[in-house]
Formats: C-alpha cells, sequence, structure tokens
C-alpha cells in the first residue's frame, strides 16, 4: 500500500507520543512491503534528509502558533496529498478531523487516531475547546474510519456519540542501557532515582512530584525529563518550587540514546498526568523495568493494570507523597511491580503486535 501519515510534527521522533508511533509504526510498514510518507513541519524538523528508515519525509510550512499550527499544517499537508492518490491518509489527533475529508476527493481512505479527549486539558481557552469537542464529534463522520488507543475513551465515544472506534495501544519498543555520559552528566546513580518524562505543561502535573518529592526524607534523586514551548511561567513555578533542594534536577527534552539510558536506570517512574489516554512515557517505562505510579485517572489505570501503583490525582502531591514514601520503605515491593510492569509490557504494548493491527485496519479499510 502508499500510505501517508499526517497531523504530527514528524520524524525523527523529537517531540511526543505520537512522533514515536508514527516512527515506530513507518519503519515497520516499510519493512512490511509498504510505501510510506511522513508529512513534517519544517520549522520543527531539522532532519536534513528526505528518507528516513525509509520513510521518505514531506516538509511543509504552517504557522507557528499554539492554537493552529496543528491544523494550518494538516490542511495543506491533505492538499499536497492529493495527487499522490495514496492509497491510506493517517491521521493523528482528533482536532484534525476537519482536514480528513480532502483526501477521499480522490478515492484515498482517510482515518484518525483521536487520542484522549484533549479538551481536558488546561492550557486550552474556552472556545479551543469547544472546537476541538465538535473535532471529536467530527472524527465519527468525516474520515472513512477512526481508532483510539484507549479502552477509556472507546466507551467514552461509544456512550456520546453513539459509536465505537476500534482500540490500537501503543507500544514500547526501547532499548535497554547500561549506566553511561547521560548519568555522568547529571550525577546520578543507577536505581536512586525517581523518574518524570513528560511536555511540562499544568495537565501533566508535574507539580505533584515536584511537591511530593521536597517532602520525602530520602537520599535518592528526582529526575525531571521535558519541557513545553507554551508553559514557560509554570515551568518557572516548577523551579522556583524546588530552591534549596539539589535533589530535583530539570534535564530539559532528552531523546534517543539518553532517554533510553534515564529510563533504563531509573528505580521509579511517575505518570502524573490528569488527561489523555495511553501515555507512551508509561508504556515505555513499564518496558524498562521500572516500578511505575500513576495518576489514577481511568486511563493510567487502564494502562497498568495489575502492575503498578495508583494514586488519588484529586488530592495531588499528599496523596502522591504517601505512595512514594511506602515504596521507599518497602524495596521488594518495588522489585516485584517492576518484573510486572516490564511482563504487562511485553506482552500487552509491542510495537509489533501495534503494526499487525494498523496494517489489517488499513487493508479493511481500503476494500
Amino acid at each position: 500500500m502508499k500510505i501517508a501519515l499526517l497531523g504530527t510534527r514528524g520524524v525523527p521522533a523529537s517531540y511526543s507520543g505520537f512522533e514515536t508511533c508514527v516512527e515506530q509504526l513507518g519503519k515497520r510498514l516499510v519493512q512490511r512491503g509498504h510505501e510510506v510518507t511522513v508529512y513534517c513541519r519544517s520549522h520543527h524538523i531539522t532532519y536534513p534528509e528526505d528518507n528516513y528508515l525509509g520513510m521518505k519525509l514531506v516538509k511543509l510550512p504552517t504557522i507557528s502558533n499554539k492554537y493552529l499550527d496543528t491544523i494550518i499544517h494538516s490542511f495543506i499537508s491533505s492538499i499536497h496529498a492529493l495527487p499522490q492518490h495514496y492509497d491510506i491518509a493517517m491521521y493523528f489527533i482528533a482536532g484534525n478531523s476537519l482536514v480528513t475529508w480532502i483526501p477521499r476527493l480522490v478515492g484515498t481512505k482517510s482515518i484518525i487516531n483521536v487520542d484522549g479527549l484533549d479538551w481536558k486539558r488546561e492550557k486550552w481557552p474556552t472556545i479551543a475547546k469547544k472546537y476541538i469537542q465538535f473535532a471529536e464529534y467530527m472524527a465519527t463522520k468525516l474520515p472513512t474510519a477512526y481508532i483510539t488507543d484507549s479502552e477509556v475513551v472507546q466507551s467514552y465515544y461509544l456512550d456520546r456519540y453513539n459509536s465505537q472506534p476500534p482500540y490500537i495501544p501503543y507500544g514500547s519498543e526501547v532499548d535497554l542501557l547500561p549506566p553511561g555520559e547521560t548519568l555522568q552528566k547529571y550525577n546520578l546513580e543507577p536505581h536512586k532515582y525517581i523518574l518524570f518524562v513528560g511536555r511540562l505543561v499544568p495537565e501533566n502535573c508535574a507539580h505533584h512530584i515536584v511537591d511530593a518529592f521536597r517532602h520525602l526524607k530520602t537520599d535518592m534523586k528526582c529526575v525531571i525529563v521535558g519541557d513545553a514551548a507554551y508553559a514557560q511561567d509554570y515551568i518557572a513555578t516548577l523551579k522556583d518550587r524546588t530552591q534549596g533542594d539539589s535533589r530535583i534536577i530539570f534535564t530539559g527534552y532528552v531523546f534517543g540514546k539518553g532517554y533510553h539510558e534515564l529510563g533504563s536506570n531509573a528505580r521509579i517512574f511517575v505518570e502524573s498526568s490528569g488527561v489523555g489516554g495511553t501515555h507512551p512515557a508509561l508504556t515505555e517505562a513499564m518496558a524498562f523495568g521500572n516500578c511505575v505510579v500513576v495518576n489514577d485517572t481511568p486511563e493510567n489505570m487502564e494502562t497498568i493494570g495489575d502492575a503498578g501503583f495508583g494514586y488519588d490525582g484529586q488530592k495531588g502531591s499528599p496523596a502522591l507523597q504517601e505512595v512514594l514514601e511506602y515504596l521507599l520503605a518497602n524495596p521488594e515491593i518495588v522489585n516485584e511491580y517492576a518484573l510486572k510492569a516490564q511482563n504487562r509490557a511485553q506482552t500487552v504494548f509491542t510495537w509489533e503486535s501495534v503494526t499487525d493491527a494498523y496494517e489489517k485496519l488499513f487493508f479493511d479499510t481500503r476494500r
């Protein structure tokens, strides 16, 4: 098949879970003999070549704006795709649903992964939330098909729109690496730090882990990996809260080998996000063999099953502090749940099985 992947920043992956999904899915589809094109945002992707891991890259401009960046690029990409006559145009993020009809004008089948309930994010003003809610409804109407990465979100669409999308999870492929230059750079010892990975925006609740950790009596360290383009005030407040506590380390974005090294050698991973579907950083932490602790949203609890711990996200840092104190006092429990998490990742969240599901969906939709 001739397949286009649209609606993300592009590859090489260097931002969020959808870019990782595009990279992991796209390269495997190429290995299976398909022709894959990834549409990239030229202001974000600095990789100079036009081919990456067998995927053709089309780099197009957009408006570098918090509210217009994604939809304008997806619109331009959709117009570019028309004369290419792809068999499948695969979009990501519900907000892109309003352009998924465009490839259908030339017979291309369009599919969108709606992700989580993005309108719940605090960063969006009221008008943006209304748009996203409208877009999620249109995801049930405009593309040929739509999917979700969470059974919780699947149930939401059934209850709200009487429409049930297929469920395809994320994968969790990671490279297990020994301690090396990244740990040395941040003066870290293996298995002596708690890890957070994510965009530093309010709805991801990194303040839960910062505030909880400040009150822990431990010689462990806390490593906060991530950044955000439009949340500098929030990031500044996070860093202000850590003044005088050298145990808390902000690394900014870390990708590739450095990220895998940090994940491979963490003791506990905290997923504090209060919104979204399946978080790739969480499935990858499980694959690294981290003991995982999550904000107890239905989506997060679905991801970990019985292989991790939840804390009351409504209570925030005091609830997280209680869980972390229990784990730090019971290292044998940490070891037990680290193994459980890794086993779950290796059986439920594998990129090969994810690619199998996408490939079947593409073949079924093309018929």
